[in-house]
């Protein structure tokens, strides 16, 4: 079967204009499965939901029945434009300006995949089509949003099919400032919760009649912020929790309040998991509280943190990041949350994809010369991969 090779540019300037913010499919994994088809892939397009969301419909595409098994895996959804009166070059246009792409998903993430089905066509077409074991990609349109009907149920649908991954790129904006300065290896995991202070109504002229539940919010929350959860290790940051909202709900200034509500979020590292990070939240808002009535609601979390150990994919992966741009990548786990905490069930992980800087800001935008570059960086760990 005869193979062409692709421009990245155009399949990301492509990607672009499918308006695919999460759950819509926006003719994103359309335009996938009309690229990939033609030279062989087996393509399979899965729609999940439960109670409660919306579906999400995702793609899974295979080349080669034998092992290894690489995989590239990412994400077609994007997160909203927001006012798009403030975009210099519309979200959903693709232009490019100035050796620039413009558009909503250029680093975060449509540009990566552009690079990985790019890479993959140009590996496949120098071998006749046929790479030395298989190839595939495990796209999502669930990313950007609770991420429950997206790779999580992917990955367990290609389980029981009987599919096997040996390794996996994930192409997440993983760069700090320049292409191929770091490669994520892991993640911190990530908890939210919400302190609730239970006081007493009453009006404001009569403190002593009221309970405000004000006064104990401050308290508790100053004790949960005072002291560090930990101090990181070589791996890892140190873990934080960081207040990102207070809900009082009194519309009036002449009201003590029944309740106060604050919701948190905590990043953490491995010194902790869910259970024993509850624990610990928990004894030190009971240390401080005295006679402050307060609990905890936790939220359900699917995200644990986790580091692929050194080894030689790895080295591979390295390699050729610094043989394509120069550079020798960090090995990093900051940032924030990706579906890489759910591959890591099935196979090492890495995330290696285009410069962050830009990510769910107005214009976002990449490069055209990234977009080069990062088709080269995947063609030579397929080259590396399939030697």
């Amino acid at each position: 079967m005869s193979v062409r090779t692709a421009d990245p540019t155009a399949l990301a300037r492509d990607l672009l204009r499918c308006p695919s913010v999460t759950p819509a499919e926006g003719g994103a994994l359309g335009l996938i499965e009309g690229i990939l088809k033609p030279v062989g892939f087996d393509i399979h397009r899965v729609t999940f939901t439960e109670p409660g969301t919306a579906p999400v419909e995702n793609l899974y595409a295979r080349i080669g029945g034998t092992g290894p098994h690489l995989v590239f895996a990412g994400h077609t959804d994007v997160v909203p434009p927001g006012e798009q009166a403030k975009w210099t070059h519309p979200p959903f246009a693709g232009e490019v300006v100035g050796g620039t792409l413009y558009g909503r998903g250029a680093v975060d993430m449509k540009g990566a995949v552009a690079c990985a089905l790019a890479a993959t066509l140009d590996h496949l077409a120098a071998r006749g089509g046929k790479p030395k074991g298989s190839i595939s990609f495990l796209i999502t349109g669930d990313e950007e949003s609770i991420a429950v009907n997206g790779t999580v149920k992917l990955l367990k649908w290609a389980a029981e099919r009987g599919e096997a991954f040996d390794h996996c790129i994930l192409g997440e904006p993983s760069n700090v400032a320049a292409l191929g300065d770091t490669i994520k290896i892991g993640r911190r995991g990530s908890l939210n919760g919400t302190l609730v202070i239970t006081g007493k109504q009453g009006h404001v002229a009569y403190p002593e009649r009221a309970d405000n539940p004000v006064r104990g919010l401050v308290a508790l929350m100053s004790a949960l912020m005072d002291a560090p959860l930990d101090q990181g290790n070589a791996r890892f940051d140190p873990s934080n929790l960081e207040f990102t909202s207070i809900d009082i709900g009194n519309p009036v200034v002449n009201l003590i309040p029944g309740e106060a509500r604050a919701r948190f979020n905590i990043r953490f590292n491995d010194h902790h998991n869910h259970a024993s990070l509850r624990m610990l939240i928990e004894k030190r808002a009971a240390t401080a509280a005295g006679r402050i009535r307060w609990h905890i609601d936790w939220e359900p979390s699917n995200a644990s943190s986790f580091v692929a150990d050194p080894g030689p994919f790895i080295d591979l992966v390295s390699g050729a990041i610094k043989d394509v741009t120069g550079r020798a990548p960090k090995l990093s786990t900051t940032g924030g949350t990706s579906d890489a905490r759910f591959i890591k069930d099935y196979c090492p992980v890495l995330e290696f994809g285009l410069v962050g800087q830009t990510m769910h800001q107005v214009d976002e935008c990449t490069p055209v010369a990234d977009l080069t570059t990062l088709t080269a960086v995947y063609r030579d760990i397929l080259d590396r991969y399939f030697k």
